[in-house]
């Protein structure tokens, strides 16, 4: 069973933008802490962007601060990441996740306490 569904991967051009979703089915979606994570051929998985149970708390990698926003509908049992500015070495499969926490509040700043992932969308970054 498929629980995170991930959509919106492109072709954009450098300083283009894009926004990511990732759709939940078959969780309580306000349950659990959520984060987008990427990797490209040949490197390492990385955590991009967290978010908490409620959406009041988030924590982004050094690298995308100030172009990508993370954020979620709770009643559309939807995840977001909304990009811009995107540059040349930022092509990568994009990953949702999800990780059950008792606290509305926390974000998951380990891929290990994250229970669920989705297949991924494919972001290309090319002129």
């Amino acid at each position: 069973a498929q629980h995170l569904v991930e959509s919106g991967g492109d072709l954009v051009q450098p300083g283009g933008s894009l926004r990511l979703s990732c759709t939940a089915s078959l969780l309580t979606f306000d349950d659990y802490a959520m984060g987008w994570f990427r990797q490209a051929p040949g490197k390492e998985r990385e955590g991009v962007s967290y978010i908490s149970r409620s959406g009041g708390s988030t924590n982004y990698a050094d690298s995308v601060k100030g172009r990508f926003t993370i954020s979620r509908d709770n009643a559309k049992n939807t995840l977001y990441l909304q990009m811009i500015s995107l540059k040349p070495e930022e092509p990568a499969m994009y990953y949702c996740a999800a990780g059950r926490t008792g606290a509305r509040w926390e974000v998951l700043l380990r891929a290990q306490d994250y229970n669920y992932w989705g297949q991924g969308t494919q972001v290309t970054v090319s002129s």
